[in-house]
Order: structure tokens, then C-alpha cells, then sequence
């Protein structure tokens, strides 16, 4: 898409012309909607005229410790923006973070602590910087204008929107209707996000297609304080490991930057062959002219499935723990996996992850707990005559003590297989 020819308020250069578009096609680039589009195109053309970079925020609520790569995909174009040199807010949502985003859920969410969102936030900084420059992103803490308002200050926030607003968000009606509890703090948290905007003067926000509700109450109250409003940009979600639900650590569909190099490379090997388009675009930081070049090869026949989950696999590893342990994965898998003939379509077992304890199992109790001996007899038997194999290593101490991992393959003679999804 061509970048319109810009109002009477901007006159550029040839020069100009051709960097808004070269930002213009990056930027845009992925995105499911962009609100205001003209406005966008606008902030754009004055940064670059001005040289002014422009403020790009992102909220991050941190209600879990760890990131995995669906966060990511906002983090990969924030470090666009930077690199066409922008300048990124981040805001770590620690009050925010106690209430929790009800944004898509059927009730109220758990509370978190103050403790717990600073023990979380804590280790959110330095997963966050594996993508983003620091030299070019701020990091603010939302605690820092929300927590000192006054209640009458709260109050007048508040009467910049109706229940009636509120009660157009998909989750609220829904709520509403089935005559399910909608507590009154819930109605705050789409406010404080706009107030962050309020607080920080932002340009542009980020955010996924299910945050559109919250994106533009930061348009609607800028506009109430007399702010220019911010543009929004939308990102797409994505489905985690089983194709099908979004990524998320609570369903056990995902894959986390800060998992070890060999459980990040098996887990990208399981992604469905019909979403690696959408992982490469999205999760890679691949330049956009190999991705094409990978599309294509797959339309085409020329490249195999296979090949493209392997160069996917290997780049997200070297992206959070560098190409040495890319390298080592990729060797790991070969040995491990494709040397060792284990099939493609192993049958997979759900185990409660609670039930574990402290994420140790006897293994001749989860060979009869995945159905691969008929009893505890067999599978001792089995283990002594070295038929047993866990990831392709054999096992044979048969009081050995397992520790869980969500994926892991396990072997019992040459055709019986199970693999693990931790529950």
C-alpha cells in the first residue's frame, strides 16, 4: 500500500517522500489494523520532517514471571520502530498488574499481590531487552502516576466514559447478559491503560487485535485531557503449539525465550506446518526478503516442510541464547531425533503438571502411567533389557526418578511412543 499524498500541513522532499514510504511499508508491515490510518501516516511524516522521533508504548501487565514468543510478537515491531529510529515506552503495568486485564475472560480475574508483580516484573526487564535496543527504550512503571491520584482525581476520571461504553467490550456484555459478576474495578482497567498514554503524551500504541477496547480509550481520554490523540497500531495473536488456542503458559501451548536452547528447539519442531508463515513473520527476526524467499520456496515445493521448521527452530534459539546454542540445538535434535527413526505422529499424553509435585516421576509409573507397559513388572523388565528410552537417551536404572518436561518424547522398544504436553 502506497502512503497517500500528504495534507497541506506537510510539504516533503523527494528524499522525505521516499523514507515516509520506506517507514510506511515496514511499519505497516503485519499489522490487522492501524486507527487512524491517515493519522498515522501524519505522525509519521512530521517525525521525519522534524526529526523528531516519535513515542511508541507498550503495556506489559506482568501477571507471570516469563515471556514466551507470542509477547514477542509487538516486542519484534517495537524493535522496528527503534531501528527507524523511534524512540519505545514501555510500561510495565506493576499497578495495573493487581487488578489483571479482563480482557477475555469470562470472570473476574485472581488479584496478584504488590509482591508477586514486582517478583514478576523483576525478570521482565531483562527477557524484554533479548529483542529491544535499551538505549532507545524507556521504561516507565504505571505505579508512578496511577498509584498518587487522589480519589476525587479517580472520580473525574471516571466521568470520561458510560457503563454503556464500558458495556460494549465483547467480555463485559457477555458477562452482562449471562448474568455473571462484573466487578466495578474491572471497569478501571481499560482506564488506567489510557491513562498511561495520558501520563506518557504517546504517539503511537501497540497492542493485539484483542486489546482494541483498550487501545482506544488512550485515544479517548488523550482527547479529554486536551492531548493529541494516539495512533493504534493492531498486532495479530497467535496460536500456540497446538494450532488452535492462543499462546499461553496456562494452557501449556507456548514456548518461553528463556527456556533452554534444546526444549526451544523441540518445541518449534512441533509447530503445525500451516502456521510457520505466520511464526516466521511474526516471531523471527528474519530480514523480510529471506521470509518471502521461504514462502515461496514452501508454495513452490522447492523447500520442504521440514527444512523451514529446522531454519525456524534454530533461529529462535540463536535469537535469545545466541548462535553457538543454536548450533548445539540443531545438532541435539539430529542426534536425538532423526537419527534415532522416531516417528512424526507419536501419540500425545496430557499429564497433570500438579500431580507431579516437585515435577519428578518414578519412571516405571509413568511408563505404566502413558500406557506403555501393562504393569510396573513389565515395565522394570523392559528398563533391564534396555528397551527404554527418554529424548532418544536410554534409560537403565529402574529406580530412576523422571523430571517432567512438556515434549518430551518417551520410548519403549522399537514402536511404542509417547509424548508428554504437561497439563
Amino acid at each position: 500500500m502506497e502512503v497517500d499524498t500528504m495534507t497541506n500541513e506537510f510539504e516533503l522532499t523527494k528524499e522525505q517522500e521516499q523514507e515516509l514510504q520506506r517507514q510506511w511499508e515496514i511499519l505497516s508491515r503485519g499489522a490487522v489494523e492501524i486507527i487512524p490510518e491517515d493519522e498515522f501516516k501524519q505522525k509519521l511524516a512530521k517525525a521525519i520532517i522534524k526529526k523528531n522521533p516519535l513515542k511508541v508504548k507498550l503495556g506489559l501487565d506482568p501477571s507471570a514471571p516469563d515471556i514466551h514468543i507470542g509477547h514477542t510478537v509487538p516486542l519484534q515491531k517495537l524493535r522496528q520502530f527503534q531501528d527507524l529510529g523511534h524512540i519505545v515506552q514501555l510500561v510495565i503495568g506493576d499497578f495495573t498488574g493487581q487488578i489483571g486485564d479482563p480482557t477475555g475472560k469470562s470472570e473476574t480475574r485472581k488479584q496478584l499481590t504488590p509482591e508477586q508483580v514486582k517478583a514478576n516484573a523483576k525478570t521482565y526487564i531483562e527477557q524484554l531487552f533479548k529483542v529491544l535496543n535499551p538505549a532507545k527504550t524507556e521504561v516507565h512503571y504505571n505505579s508512578t502516576w496511577l498509584a498518587p491520584l487522589t480519589f476525587a482525581e479517580v472520580v473525574q476520571l471516571a466521568a470520561k466514559t458510560t457503563v454503556a461504553r464500558m458495556l460494549e467490550r465483547d467480555d463485559f456484555e457477555k458477562r452482562f447478559n449471562n448474568n455473571q459478576a462484573i466487578s466495578v474495578h474491572e471497569f478501571f482497567y481499560p482506564l488506567m491503560q489510557g491513562y498511561d498514554s495520558v501520563a506518557l503524551k504517546t504517539d503511537v500504541e501497540l497492542g493485539g487485535t484483542d486489546q482494541k477496547f483498550n487501545l482506544l480509550m488512550g485515544r479517548q481520554l488523550q482527547k479529554e485531557y486536551g492531548q493529541a490523540q494516539q495512533a493504534v497500531l493492531m498486532l495479530p495473536l497467535i496460536e500456540g503449539l497446538d494450532g488452535v488456542q492462543k499462546m499461553s503458559k496456562s494452557l501449556g501451548n507456548y514456548i518461553g525465550i528463556n527456556e533452554e536452547p534444546n526444549q526451544i528447539y523441540g518445541k518449534a519442531m512441533s509447530i503445525p506446518d500451516e502456521l510457520m508463515v505466520k511464526y516466521y513473520k511474526l516471531v523471527t527476526d528474519l530480514p523480510h526478503e529471506e521470509i518471502q524467499a521461504m514462502v515461496e520456496g514452501l508454495e513452490e515445493g522447492t523447500i520442504h516442510p521440514r527444512d523451514a521448521k529446522m531454519k525456524m527452530a534454530y533461529t529462535l534459539v540463536r535469537m535469545y541464547h545466541g548462535e553457538e546454542a543454536a548450533k548445539e540445538a540443531e545438532h541435539h535434535f539430529k542426534t536425538v531425533f532423526q537419527k534415532r527413526d522416531i516417528p512424526e505422529d507419536i501419540p500425545v499424553t496430557e499429564i497433570d503438571q500438579s500431580k507431579l509435585g516437585d515435577g519428578k516421576i518414578w519412571v516405571v509409573k509413568l511408563l505404566v502411567d502413558l500406557g506403555l507397559v501393562p504393569s510396573n513388572g513389565e515395565g522394570r523388565r523392559m528398563i533391564q533389557q534396555g528397551a527404554v528410552k527418554i529424548n532418544g537417551e536410554k534409560v537403565e536404572d529402574v529406580d530412576y526418578e523422571v523430571i517432567v518436561e512438556d515434549g518430551m518424547i518417551i520410548q519403549v522398544g522399537k514402536r511404542k511412543f509417547a509424548k508428554i504436553k504437561l497439563n
